[in-house]
């Protein structure tokens, strides 16, 4: 089709919104394919749902290729369901809650897993129905506290959500590598760089997970690599269990005096003048020889908030996205949680914690963190803590600290947590050599949700054997609208966007520049042959628009190809341009359509 802008909906912008704190954010709203509605809500436009359009076409078309069919379900959704599996709780403050005129309560959906469930559970019963796999494309909805970054963190967002229902594990494992393997070919058809990397499952619960990530300095994931092939999501990497140390024969622990020493920096400065170590006891104190013992307060989806105490090595700081997605195994969490380093108020109600002086209980007398104790407090290790390693660490005391306090004689916690920060040169914990770290935006999420919908919600078919057993399940997510704004992210210059032929809104954009007659009819004719041959064609045939104007929406819209009607006419040619190279070539009018078709069917 040939699309005039002349008649196109469409406003380019010369300076970037005011809001706008990245490439695509700022590209997208001036080359008029969104429009801010509210924070974190957009409207899209003409050519933006033409670059959606094409986005979901690709999706559409992989995911018919691994047998998944299509289905839609609304965006506004009773309570029961999601009470059922306990998510109305643990969503949190997260989920957009509403009333009918009745005083029903519904939600905007921020996933559908409780409907997919539901709807398998009313039309099938029996083994010979499954596997099965469904999917849709539908608006989803997150009261983000902080929507930033265009359509990279809003809270309204299109996304593909798929599940696969299998009768075991074994078949689970099957739908799980079919949509693997779609997901890589989905991305490497948009032209989208991706890396899978190992996950955390999260509030969505169950066990394997992978993230599909883009590499790009603007993402708000960190994530390691190494030379070797290990990937993971920073929350899931595992820590290189040091081995257990004898300590038969290691001395008693000894409190000593240090005052004025709230921090690790000035504890390993007094502890280098008030107890020094020889060379051959290993040198000079540093801050991993402490052990720093971090109070943090979990607010759980309840409500209620409890605080937890985690020792780890002094020269490691404690990574809150780490412990948010690991604590879950320690407190009845079960959803979304706020976590954050504990304040006064909350130290104040444990008085037997001396800030900055803090560490493991020290006298079954008078405990505080070890036995039971109207004042036990969790008391959760970095994996680094294990039995035999001695620490310097707090007292319990005002100006105290305790030396050689040995790990599994003298205190014990009440589990390992992986918690501190992850570090460029950590082994990978698969033995492919030091970590790398880089930041990316996640493209897609999948997950081997197991049964915890399919119990919650009782979805049970019958076996080989006339016997009923529960379903088992996996969950595949991509997000629709964040592809796009990836895409135009890693795809535009100092001019504008430069899409990737596959989503492009047009395959050709063909540019009237000059005042005569001529000009505008040949710039016509070769539009409606470009247009016979297959191609989608953008046509800027606006009569009184400069050809600066015209040339600088041309390189801000983005189309592959620039064709210009121009000066040249008079000698027979016209200017045919790649976007993403610059190279432009001079081509007799007679030869330009079966030259741009040649240039579309070659890249």
């Amino acid at each position: 089709m040939v699309t005039r802008l002349s008649q196109l909906f469409l406003r380019t912008l010369r300076e970037d919104p005011v809001d706008a704190e990245v490439a695509s954010h700022r590209l997208l709203v001036r080359a008029g394919y969104i429009r801010r509605a509210a924070p974190g809500i957009y409207t899209w436009l003409p050519l933006g749902l033409s670059v959606l359009r094409k986005v979901e076409a690709i999706i559409r078309e992989e995911m018919a290729g691994i047998g998944a069919q299509e289905v839609h379900f609304p965006a506004l959704l009773p309570r029961e369901p999601y009470e059922a599996t306990n998510r109305w709780t643990e969503y949190g403050e997260g989920l957009f809650r509403l009333q009918d005129r009745k005083g029903a309560d519904y939600l905007l959906a921020p996933t559908h897993e409780e409907m997919f469930t539901l709807l398998v559970k009313d039309l099938y019963s029996s083994y010979k129905d499954l596997p099965l796999s469904l999917y849709q494309i539908q608006n989803k909805y997150r009261d983000e506290a902080r929507p930033r970054a265009g359509l990279l963190r809003g809270r309204e967002f299109i996304m593909k959500d798929s599940y696969s229902f299998d009768v075991d594990d074994a078949g689970l494992d099957a739908s799980y590598a079919a949509h693997r393997g779609a997901y890589l070919r989905i991305f490497e058809r948009l032209g989208l760089e991706v890396i899978p990397v190992t996950a955390t499952a999260g509030a969505m619960g169950g066990s394997k997970s992978e993230e599909f990530l883009h590499p790009t300095d603007i993402g708000e994931d960190t994530f390691v690599r190494s030379a070797g092939g290990y990937a993971a999501n920073v929350e899931a990497v595992t820590t290189v269990v040091p081995a257990d140390i004898d300590f038969s024969a290691a001395p008693a622990a000894e409190v000593r005096d240090t005052p004025d020493t709230p921090t690790i920096d000035t504890l390993v400065a007094a502890s280098n003048q008030i107890a020094p170590r020889s060379e051959a006891g290993g040198g000079a104190w540093t801050a991993a020889d402490t052990l720093k013992n971090v109070v943090l307060a979990v607010t759980l989806p309840t409500g209620e908030r409890q605080l937890v105490v985690i020792g780890v090595p002094g020269d490691r700081g404690v990574d809150l996205k780490r412990v948010e997605a690991n604590i879950g195994s320690f407190l009845p969490i079960g959803g979304e949680i706020g976590l954050e380093a504990a304040n006064d108020d909350d130290l104040k109600k444990q008085p037997l914690i001396v800030k900055g002086y803090l560490g493991p209980g020290l006298s079954l007398d008078e405990p505080l963190l070890g036995a039971e104790s109207a004042t036990k407090l969790l008391y959760l290790v970095d994996p680094r803590v294990v039995r035999g390693t001695s620490w310097i660490t707090g007292a319990n005391e005002a100006g105290k600290h305790v030396y050689g306090l040995v790990a599994g004689r003298d205190f014990t916690w009440d589990g390992v947590i992986e918690c501190t920060d992850v570090r460029e040169g950590d082994p990978a914990p698969d033995g492919s050599g030091p970590l790398e770290t880089a930041r990316g935006i996640e493209m897609g999420h999948i997950f081997q949700l197991g049964r915890k919908y399919a119990e919650a919600l009782e979805l049970k078919v019958l076996d080989q054997n006339g016997k009923q057993v529960t379903v088992t399940m996996g969950s595949y997510g991509v997000g629709v609208t964040r592809a796009v704004a990836a895409l135009a992210e890693s795809n535009h210059d100092a001019r504008g966007l430069v899409w990737p032929r596959a989503v492009a809104p047009a395959d050709v954009h063909v540019v009237a520049v000059g005042k005569g007659e001529e000009i505008f009819a040949t710039a016509e004719r070769l539009a409606a042959e470009l247009e016979a041959a297959g191609l989608d064609v953008l046509l800027d045939d606006r009569p009184k628009v400069s050809p600066g104007v015209k040339f600088g929406d041309a390189e801000l819209v983005g189309v592959p190809t620039i064709l210009a009607v121009g000066r040249g006419l008079v000698d027979g040619v016209v200017e045919i341009k790649d976007r993403r190279s610059g190279d432009a070539e001079n081509v007799a009018v007679d030869k330009a359509v079966d030259y741009v078709v040649n240039a579309v069917r070659t890249n």
